[in-house]
């Protein structure tokens, strides 16, 4: 094992040095300092090295009591600590927390790799016998065994060494590629000062940008009519602005400063990236693999690099053919510039199926979307109820954090939701969910589960109305919230929305479903100030146009996903040409496979791939698709057994949802619908069969 040096014990007005007081263990972030967060880091890593010399260093022989549950159990303050860090990270990176993150990064990887390169653990895992254990205890001893021999622990020592080196080095480029991609983006960000360029623009967007400028030093005081104004970039290339603006100049602007994140200066994050690809070709290497990809479907559901392969690319020429006849529709010939697609597309939807989606934000009224919508349908499909706890908002890192304790219709505890949705220039781009706790019998905790998005704030005393696209990703988000609150078992690693990553998106996929249910609709979708519901005939016309434009969607994920693929698919023989031109490969990438990025830029691309290179998708983008399949198929069943129902909701939830990696997904799946997932719901649902 790599020496560390002793770290004294944490004082006790640490807010870490043990578990939170607060409800179902909230770690109170407002009592926290960078330094103290830095301190119960080194000390968690101390404290459970420590626990794992006693693992292994017992002369009792080894069974599941005293090596695998013991393991599992272990590191509860590197747990707290790496929670919070991981959160702060991510939603309030400010400068000094994005140091911490790169400084402490290399010494985490370290640390993982102290325990799962361990040999003498191995050999005891090892030597764990099977014979009377319970279904979980099996699948954890299972999975441990997996993740070390994943990991290298069977490999000489000196090719362990070489993995130490290259886990620390990756966990360090992680950090700086999140770092200077957070900082590109603000910097890339568009400042307009002449009003009459914002033609178009709805007054709340222009509050919004007029709000932004002034978070991010611009102007004192936001003025929606004198300006500033800035236009924020989301983490995705096309840009919602786009849609809007009038002035076609702006809208290349915006849409070259997208495409321009990472591509150069000093803040440029392709060399980051080629380094990143270079080091996860050599592990596989190590680990007996002949590209990263292989390797990672090691841990996956998807069986084969030919299997992924094949799904994306077989898409590719329907789905373009799609978004070139829909752009020679909208533009009288197929070669629309990508800043012109996102207008006309939606000029031509509010001609052709009367469908408006700018001029049914005023409907999406952020509260009565959450209340009404997000959370009436996780009480009719699953009986829980949802109470805001204000007094809890003190204890996070920014105002404007709503905590919401979660209860089953008994009143019985369940877990808190933590609903963190507002943009601010610290916080990394795009929408996810993360845990802090996860349900655990052996450990005796709840899960407390945070929803993260990038909603531009309203001034002061404004309400927040969301595009449909945000409501639709608020209600995606909250899938895999319900993942995790729905969790039960005995162990935390096998919890919730601990799953495979090709198929952690499928629930959150499903719970999109509820988006368009008529009775949640009429209830959430209503005016903010006339209390008017949706036009009659709004939600048909919605579901008519959803066809429309799925050809340009499709191909826009097929290329970001093809990218990150291909770049995981390289070998040693080609790894170095690819790498020296980085957008020459992605060119060619893009065109090999028929796709057209003039026409259809990838939704990400290599300079701003934050989920692939400042994350753990690498190798993993096509899971979207992947968990699709299971979608598509899942929505089916909903419909054929009783829809926003509770017995199809206690069906999901008691097979599927609670089950989390308790075993594998497709028996969890056949047993919620007593069939395999077919292909066909999700050929339909994309335009691309009849």
């Amino acid at each position: 094992m790599t020496d560390i040096t002793p770290t004294p014990a944490l004082p006790e007005d640490n807010p870490l040095a043990a578990p939170s007081e607060l409800p179902y263990g909230l770690p109170d972030f407002a009592a926290l300092s960078d330094a103290q967060l830095a301190d119960a880091l080194r000390a968690g890593m101390a404290e459970q090295r420590a626990e794992l010399e006693a693992i292994v260093g017992t002369d009792a022989s080894a069974d599941f009591e005293n090596t695998v549950r013991a393991l599992e159990l272990s590191g509860r303050l590197l747990h707290r600590a790496r929670a919070v860090l991981m959160t702060l990270t991510a939603a309030d990176g400010t400068p000094g927390r994005q140091r911490l993150t790169e400084q402490i990064s290399a010494e985490l990887a370290a640390h993982d790799d102290a325990i799962w390169l361990d040999e003498r653990l191995a050999e005891r895992v090892a030597c764990v016998e099977t014979t009377g254990l319970g279904e979980q205890d099996a699948r954890l001893l299972e999975r441990t065994r997996e993740r070390l021999e994943l990991s290298g622990a069977a490999l000489p020592a000196a090719q362990r060494d070489e993995l130490r080196r290259i886990n620390t080095e990756l966990a360090t480029l992680e950090a700086v590629y999140t770092r200077l991609l957070v900082e590109d983006a603000a910097a890339r960000a568009v400042v307009v000062t002449d009003a009459e360029r914002l033609r178009g623009l709805g007054d709340e967007d222009r509050a919004a940008a007029a709000a932004a400028a002034v978070e991010a030093g611009h102007a004192a005081q936001a003025d929606p009519d004198e300006g500033p104004w800035l236009l924020t970039l989301s983490l995705f290339a096309s840009q919602p602005w786009l849609v809007d603006l009038e002035d076609e100049g702006l809208r290349r602007e915006v849409h070259e400063a997208s495409l321009g994140r990472g591509r150069s200066g000093e803040r440029e994050t392709l060399s980051t990236a080629m380094r990143m690809v270079r080091l996860r070709l050599a592990k596989a290497r190590l680990l007996g693999s002949s590209c990263w990809a292989e390797h990672a479907l090691k841990d996956r559901a998807a069986d084969s690099v030919e299997a992924v392969t094949h799904l994306l690319t077989s898409l590719v020429p329907a789905a373009m053919a799609n978004a070139r006849a829909d752009a020679a529709v909208v533009g009288g010939e197929p070669d629309v510039p990508a800043w012109d697609w996102p207008r006309l597309s939606a000029e031509y939807a509010r001609d052709r199926f009367q469908v408006d989606t700018a001029a049914l934000r005023p409907h999406f009224e952020l509260d009565r979307v959450l209340h009404r919508g997000v959370f009436a349908a996780a009480t009719a499909l699953y009986g829980l109820r949802f109470a805001e706890r204000p007094e809890l908002s003190a204890h996070l890192y920014r105002p404007g954090i709503r905590v919401f304790e979660v209860t089953d219709e008994d009143g019985a505890e369940v877990g808190l939701f933590v609903a963190d949705l507002y943009a601010r220039p610290t916080k990394s781009g795009g929408a996810w969910m993360h845990t802090v706790s996860d349900a655990s019998a052996a450990l005796g905790t709840r899960p407390v589960v945070f929803a993260t998005m990038n909603v531009p704030a309203p001034p002061q005393g404004r309400p927040t109305l969301l595009t449909l696209d945000e409501t639709t990703t608020l209600f995606h988000e909250f899938g895999h919230v319900l993942h995790a609150l729905l969790a039960r078992g005995e162990y935390a690693s096998l919890s919730g929305a601990n799953v495979p990553r090709d198929v952690v998106e499928f629930p959150s996929q499903v719970n999109e479903m509820w988006l368009r249910e008529p009775s949640l609709v009429h209830a959430y979708a209503r005016h903010v100030d006339t209390d008017e519901p949706l036009p009659a005939g709004t939600l048909e016309r919605l579901q008519a146009a959803d066809l429309w434009g799925e050809g340009y969607r499709t191909a826009e994920y097929l290329g970001a996903a093809l990218i990150d693929w291909r770049w995981h698919t390289l070998t040693q023989q080609a790894v170095e040409e690819a790498t020296a031109d980085p957008l020459g490969f992605e060119r060619r990438v893009l065109h090999e496979a028929g796709l057209d990025p003039s026409l259809v830029p990838p939704r990400y691309h290599t300079g701003c791939f934050k989920h692939v290179f400042g994350n753990d998708y690498a190798a993993g983008y096509y899971s979207y698709l992947w968990a699709e399949v299971l979608d598509a198929d899942a929505v089916e069943w909903f419909r054929e057994n009783g829809g926003l129902s509770r017995a199809a909701g206690d069906r999901f939830a008691a097979e599927l949802l609670s089950r989390g990696d308790q075993r594998p997904m497709d028996v969890s799946y056949r047993a919620v619908t007593g069939r395999d997932p077919r292909l066909e719901p999700l050929l339909r649902r994309r335009g691309l069969r009849g």
